[in-house]
């Protein structure tokens, strides 16, 4: 098999051939560029490109390999290229997050943490992906770099803030990517992009060595060509960082391992459907997706979490106030800089009374108590992750219904509720005609495993996929 067709594969595909010496690291990680070179003009997911150091890292692992090295053959993501958002540190570039006013920051004199161990793991970096400034957004449509498309129809947006993420997978760039959530940034553009995402238990996996946004909300993860490739990341991501205050110290618990059984596992899953709010708030595609992984999980049961318009309007006054404080010091003397949009939003939450931010997170802490009181009964829930398709570029309002609302923030309705209390959710693509809508897989804090297991067998079943678009 040639690298250009692996390369419409999964990651652990293209890990298992370099094992078997079919073919070499550089000749996958050419093949990425290649493909890069060819398609990153109409769908723009790439910032940076780190051909140079891609190809001298691949260059080492096919000498390491033809040495007889062991260790290297065992290297779960083996010659495996990937790119990351652009929030990760990247040693010797600047840490745009997006924006225009980093481009005077001192380049990174280190990779960040998750860069190093998706390395150590055997995976090659080719570059920084595009985002929403500062991940505040969830399109995409970035003015300073211009916005991300849509690999399955340019003319529409890729959802974000992680879109650059999700598109480089959608379009076969790289079988994996790294992107970041604080209010629904993997799941919305995995949703849009038909691709694999999974955003961990908040605190699983450490963000040393990123761009953050609101630390009390933010996580970090992968999106994937499927439910293996995930949990491959997954694993060679964890362990904990003191470098990370919001990181908590549990063991390593491997969930690719896990998958052999993921049919038998998921078969003794209760699972219910997340009704309410996340059903009046989604367009009939987005009901028909969450239908089909029910009738092929064996799930009949409805289950409402209360308030959760309340738990959503909490973490938007956490976000507006975490963040503007962030960055206060710009929003003082460089506002012109900012994308109009994201400053207002800031400069909003400067403005917000802390009795109101504190109110917000009683209120949080409460929903958190309520949705887990589901897990009771429950081990798996199931909700859309976006109320629609990806809309066209420059789409203002979003009409779900009978209610109009404003697009951008209502993309991330149905995502937002979930990342606020920081839940693990795997979200998987389900086709309506020629474009997806995902669906989340939500469990208990720490049960990775379960999401996992129930994508895994979705996949095998069918029902959720993730094909590369059709751009050559």
């Amino acid at each position: 098999m040639s690298a250009a067709t692996l390369l419409n594969g999964p990651a652990h595909a293209m890990a298992a051939a370099l094992r078997r010496r079919e073919l070499s690291a550089s000749a996958l990680v050419e093949a990425s560029l290649a493909r890069i070179d060819a398609t990153d003009g109409r769908v723009n997911a790439f910032t940076h490109r780190s051909a140079d150091r891609a190809l001298a890292r691949a260059a080492a692992l096919d000498a390491l390999l033809a040495a007889g090295d062991a260790a290297t053959q065992a290297l779960p993501l083996l010659g495996v290229p990937f790119a990351v958002k652009n929030l990760f540190d990247i040693e010797g570039i600047a840490t745009l997050a997006g924006s225009k006013i980093e481009r005077d920051a001192a380049p990174a004199v280190r990779d960040g943490l998750l860069v190093r161990r998706m390395e150590e793991a055997g995976a090659v970096l080719v570059g920084a992906l595009n985002m929403d400034e500062y991940a505040y957004g969830f399109t995409t449509e970035n003015s300073h770099e211009g916005p991300t498309r849509n690999p399955h129809d340019l003319s529409r947006i890729s959802g974000g803030s992680s879109g650059g993420s999700a598109a480089a997978v959608a379009a076969g760039q790289v079988p994996l990517t790294l992107g970041s959530d604080t209010n629904g940034s993997i799941r919305v553009p995995s949703s849009l992009c038909g691709v694999f995402g999974l955003k961990p238990t908040f605190g699983r996996l450490p963000r040393s060595g990123s761009y953050p946004f609101v630390a009390s909300l933010d996580h970090l993860g992968p999106f994937g060509r499927d439910a293996c490739d995930l949990a491959l990341a997954y694993d060679a991501l964890q362990g904990f960082d003191a470098g990370d205050p919001g990181c908590v110290a549990r063991p390593h618990e491997a969930a690719a391992s896990t998958l052999d059984d993921a049919a038998r596992m998921t078969r003794k899953l209760r699972i219910g459907i997340l009704g309410g709010w996340f059903h009046d708030l989604a367009l009939p595609e987005a009901r028909s997706a969450v239908a089909a992984v029910a009738a092929a999980l064996g799930a009949t049961q409805r289950v409402e979490w209360p308030e959760v318009a309340r738990g959503r309007a909490a973490a938007f006054l956490i976000t507006n106030a975490e963040g503007a404080a962030l960055h206060l010091p710009d929003l003082k003397t460089r506002a012109q800089d900012f994308e109009p949009l994201s400053r207002d939003r800031f400069l909003a939450g400067a403005l917000l009374p802390a009795p109101w931010v504190q109110q917000a997170q009683r209120v949080r802490h409460w929903f958190a108590r309520q949705a887990a009181r589901s897990f009771e009964d429950f081990d798996l829930l199931l909700a859309p992750a976006t109320p629609c398709v990806a809309p066209a570029i420059g789409t203002e309002w979003l009409d779900l219904n009978g209610q109009r609302l404003p697009a951008r923030p209502s993309l991330g309705l149905l995502a937002q509720p979930v990342s606020c209390i920081g839940l693990p959710v795997c979200t998987v693509p389900v086709w309506n005609g020629s474009l997806p809508v995902g669906v989340q897989l939500v469990a208990a804090p720490w049960r990775e495993d379960r999401v996992l297991a129930a994508a895994q067998v979705l996949q095998a079943a069918g029902v959720a996929r993730s094909p590369v678009a059709a751009l050559a």
